[in-house]
């Protein structure tokens, strides 16, 4: 084990527990390696952990071969890179998202890759125009982050006209885009260990894209959390424009490379899904088709919500994304991440919200938040509970986090920040207290 050391700026000296990068470089031969057998594009190239949004992260095998396909896509497919492109990277190249679209894409077309050592708002505009970045890699909260910026009138005056990433929600799509004066919008679905993925390659609006690889999105019960089976014990796939689990079949040309752990591997592979010996990928990710207009005959999709994000309340189906977008829409809310929880005595899980105000909110305006809700929501889709948080908890690549929340719940033992319920018949959130949860824990409060 050996570790390298990289000085951000002047002349640091390195440490004596680890070798300088720059050094070691100098001494390296720059011509090409001879050509050997001795390496195949079903090598393992690198170990990337998943993000653990759902779990412990989980080391997903990269071979050689995804390694080139990801980062050609990338590269000749959705920033199409040349060598006089200067892509800006601020996610962590620990992960997918940026060593694949950004660095190894850069590397293949000779781009300049502009490195920040982490992602700041304030300090976007003027990183993008000190170094005339052209390309930008994002993950969709990074988006969010920047729309909740102060809007100046030259936002759009920059060298920036492409980005690529994923999470790049439909209710900030259009703003994002204007506002930036991008002219082209990438976004991919993939994930380290999967073998399926969607890349924007037409640059329509809204949407992950298209794709060439065999999928099959099928029925999926939220309120049972299991996929729908028939007589015979196949899935059934779903009509158009519904929403299905994403499945990928794994076949010598569409390889599922699964984990450094063979017991997780398996937890991700469903059998006999239409006939009797196949094995396909789960993506655990529900997935619809969507009428993007004109696109060359090639079938769009839009992401849905991760299975187990998505829960039933009051006999219907409620997406966390699509409750999400709207409750991003109230004037004060920066962000908000939803998810279910149970009350005693109640069918289903109850909506929970958990927010974080504007930097220019002084005060929450909690009669105009639940005015909002009311006449954006419908009555199933409205949050029972809100939590207003200082900050929100996510992973080293901003996805956000949901497990402590919904631990926590609506406890106000466990639960420091303000809490709100809107109770049956009501039409307005107040302030949960200790005596209400226990009504609620006692299971009669009404639900």
């Amino acid at each position: 084990e050996a570790w390298l050391y990289v000085a951000d700026s002047g002349q640091a000296r390195c440490p004596d527990w680890a070798s300088d990068l720059m050094a070691e470089a100098a001494n390296c031969d720059s011509a090409n390696p001879p050509d050997t057998q001795e390496r195949t594009h079903s090598d393992t190239a690198l170990y990337i952990y998943t993000s653990g949004t759902t779990g412990f992260p989980k080391a997903a095998v990269l071979s050689n071969r995804r390694f080139l396909v990801s980062s050609g896509i990338s590269h000749m497919g959705g920033l199409n890179l040349t060598a006089k492109d200067r892509v800006y990277l601020c996610l962590p190249l620990y992960h997918g998202t940026g060593l694949f679209l950004g660095a190894a894409a850069a590397c293949r077309s000779g781009a300049c890759i502009i490195l920040r050592r982490r992602f700041s708002a304030s300090n976007f505009l003027p990183d993008i125009r000190e170094h005339r970045a052209t390309s930008f890699v994002y993950i969709g909260e990074l988006c969010r982050y920047l729309l909740n910026t102060p809007e100046k009138m030259d936002d759009h005056k920059t060298t920036l006209t492409k980005v690529m990433g994923n999470g790049l929600r439909p209710d900030i799509w259009h703003e994002f885009k204007s506002r930036f004066g991008l002219q082209r919008v990438a976004e991919f679905y993939g994930s380290s260990e999967g073998n399926i993925a969607f890349v924007n390659f037409l640059n329509k609006d809204c949407t992950v894209g298209t794709t060439v690889m065999p999928l099959a999105l099928v029925e999926y019960d939220v309120d049972e959390d299991e996929i729908v089976r028939d007589a015979n014990g196949h899935c059934i796939r779903v009509q158009e424009g519904e929403p299905g689990l994403l499945l990928g079949p794994i076949t010598d040309e569409t390889v599922f490379e699964g984990y450094t752990s063979s017991e997780e591997t398996e937890k991700k592979i469903l059998r006999d899904v239409f006939e009797k010996g196949d094995a396909w990928f789960n993506t655990g990710d529900l997935m619809r088709t969507v009428d993007v207009g004109y696109a060359l005959n090639f079938e769009h999709f839009q992401f849905v919500d991760r299975v187990g994000d998505t829960f039933r309340w009051k006999s219907e189906n409620v997406s966390t994304n699509e409750v999400g977008e709207i409750i991003n829409g109230f004037h004060q809310v920066a962000m908000c991440n939803v998810y279910g929880v149970e009350i005693p005595g109640a069918d289903g899980k109850a909506g929970m919200a958990s927010i974080i105000l504007g930097a220019d909110a002084k005060e929450f305006a909690v009669g105009d938040f639940s005015s909002y809700v009311e006449s954006e929501l419908p009555p199933y889709a409205r949050p029972v509970f809100l939590r207003v948080q200082r900050e929100m908890d996510t992973t080293g690549t901003f996805k956000m986090l949901k497990g402590d929340l919904r631990k926590q719940g609506y406890d106000p033992d466990q639960v420091s920040d303000p809490l709100y319920v809107m109770k049956p018949r009501e039409n307005r959130y107040e302030l949960l207290d200790h005596d209400y949860y226990t009504t609620l824990r006692a299971g009669s409060a009404g639900y």
